[in-house]
């Protein structure tokens, strides 16, 4: 990683939106991310698992939990990475579950308009997690994608919890609330977090204030921006 990337800013691939207009092929390699940033979360080229970016190492979480260390010219279709430097960290007794740990965070810093990185290192009788698979042309929507996700549950284990917690106003450009993903200590399974049970563990958060979106031509080319594409997302995944 450049010793020169910028400390409290939050750098991306694409936006949430040309995920969700099935923009699935990677735009970008792992290694010219790393010069953005050594923390993050996002996907791989088709959607081809949950990436974790931890300490300067990408972890891609697939199907059944397993953790494969992907090629530096693997590209990303849409990642969210910073140079995680915490500017408070505070330890939390358990059990905590995913709610809990939310509501902790927001009790420490309170203002929903500040971008945060999140890394939380803890014991954790219970972890469900789910990864993306590899799609294939012609794309389908983007909620079939997310769910025919594979699925998977882990028990008495220790490890990381990776992410952000977005803003309102990044509406279509990115999450505008908590996604986290897991790696296990042993970095052997980890992926998209969906419910935990924490035991007790540190939180430890990085503030952005600067947000910067790379945007390669390629990831907007005919997409109609005019359209409610999360909207649309949301009302699919509820069906």
């Amino acid at each position: 990683m450049s010793d020169t990337a910028p400390t409290h800013t939050v750098t991306q691939v694409s936006i949430l939106n040309a995920l969700l207009a099935r923009r699935f092929d990677g735009l970008m390699p792992c290694r010219e991310l790393l010069e953005h940033g050594d923390f993050g979360i996002g996907t791989y080229h088709r959607m081809d698992g949950e990436m974790i970016l931890l300490d300067g190492t990408f972890y891609q979480g697939r199907g059944g939990g397993a953790i494969h260390v992907p090629d530096l010219d693997t590209l990303t279709p849409f990642a969210t990475v910073c140079r995680f430097a915490a500017d408070r960290s505070w330890d939390l007794a358990g059990p905590v579950d995913y709610a809990g740990l939310d509501a902790a965070i927001d009790a420490e810093a309170p203002n929903r308009n500040t971008y945060l990185a999140i890394r939380v290192e803890g014991t954790f009788p219970f972890m469900r997690i789910h990864a993306l698979v590899e799609q294939h042309p012609p794309y389908p929507p983007t909620a079939e994608v997310v769910k025919g996700c594979v699925r998977a549950e882990m028990t008495d284990v220790e490890g990381t919890i990776v992410g952000f917690r977005g803003v309102p106003w990044m509406r279509g450009i990115n999450d505008t609330s908590y996604h986290l993903h897991f790696i296990t200590e042993d970095r052997a399974r980890g992926g998209h977090v969906l419910a935990f049970e924490m035991a007790g563990g540190t939180i430890s958060l990085s503030t952005l204030h600067d947000h910067v979106v790379l945007m390669p031509e390629a990831a907007l080319e005919g997409v109609d921006l005019s359209q409610d594409l999360v909207g649309a997302f949301e009302k699919a995944m509820a069906e």
